[in-house]
């Protein structure tokens, strides 16, 4: 076994990884739209391929986390819309906007572990919430006196899969450390597959099986390495690194997010925009303490 100190190293490049490699997905969800496979598709396969290879490995574990499924169905499905909603988000959206809603998730985390952990807010903890909503009211703020709220169905995404990483973030926090960290992983995989392939029978695959170019196959097999790996990585990590160590090192997929967004699409942020970032960051910076337990 290795010692704690080589344990925490790991998970803080386990988190680094993570970070880096969330704040480059969009991209590829973007070459396999412009390819012909809608974000949807391309989610459930990205998923359903790892589920489906090494799942079994991690079967065992998750059947004998059995007698905890409320909250095992719970981290799959908020699990699963929060993966959705980003890559939907992310296609139709610009990427800042959409990636800073949805690290609006620490105000959320507060509302779920208040009312479902019991967990008091401590002085922080209230600026914390604040800060959050400040920086959202600034980012989305409408000059005409419109209400400042997400002004497309992509923004909508981002801030809806903030909200459910935010009660994911609660579920993981319920279900402890005793868990197993593949029983997790495993009940992601199946969260994001199944909610996607009930939706795909709403909105099934446009164009056929010929959009299943060789790149685009390429593509999707990449995908599904990098997320399986991912979804084990941040488990791991969050389990051996504390809450408010790894709040910090998950907010470099910002920065990765904003430097490839500006090479890849040359999109970029107006001032208004900047400054409720820089509040929605700083909200995040202090959110692992900002409750009373933790002061």
């Amino acid at each position: 076994m290795p010692s704690h100190r080589l344990q925490h190293s790991i998970a803080l490049l386990t988190l680094f990884y993570s970070a880096t490699l969330w704040g480059l997905f969009w991209y590829p969800f973007r070459l396999l739209d412009n390819m012909g496979v809608d974000g949807l598709t391309a989610t459930c396969l990205a998923y359903l391929l790892p589920t489906l290879v090494v799942g079994w490995w991690y079967a065992k574990d998750l059947w004998q986390a059995r007698a905890h499924w409320l909250w095992l169905i719970i981290l799959g499905i908020t699990s699963g819309w929060s993966n959705v909603g980003y890559v939907l988000g992310a296609l139709d959206g610009e990427i800042m906007r959409v990636l800073l809603l949805f690290y609006l998730s620490p105000l959320w985390t507060v509302l779920f572990a208040w009312f479902l952990l019991r967990e008091r807010l401590n002085k922080l903890g209230w600026l914390v919430v604040a800060l959050s909503l400040g920086g959202a009211l600034i980012m989305l703020w409408q000059p005409d006196g419109r209400l400042p709220l997400p002004a497309n169905q992509a923004e909508w995404l981002g801030l809806s899969a903030g909200v459910t990483f935010a009660l994911s973030i609660v579920a993981g926090r319920y279900l402890g450390t005793d868990m197993s960290n593949g029983a997790k992983t495993l009940a992601v995989w199946l969260g994001v597959a199944i909610l996607t392939g009930i939706g795909l029978l709403f909105v099934p695959l446009q164009g056929g099986l010929q959009v299943f170019t060789p790149n685009a196959i390429w593509v999707l097999l990449g995908l599904a390495v990098a997320i399986g790996s991912v979804t084990y990585a941040v488990q791991y990590g969050v389990t051996h690194v504390p809450a408010s160590q790894s709040n910090v090192i998950f907010l470099f997929e910002l920065i990765v997010a904003a430097v490839a967004a500006y090479w890849l699409t040359q999109e970029r942020m107006d001032w208004q925009e900047w400054i409720g970032a820089a509040m929605i960051l700083a909200s995040s910076l202090f959110s692992g303490k900002m409750h009373a337990t933790d002061a």
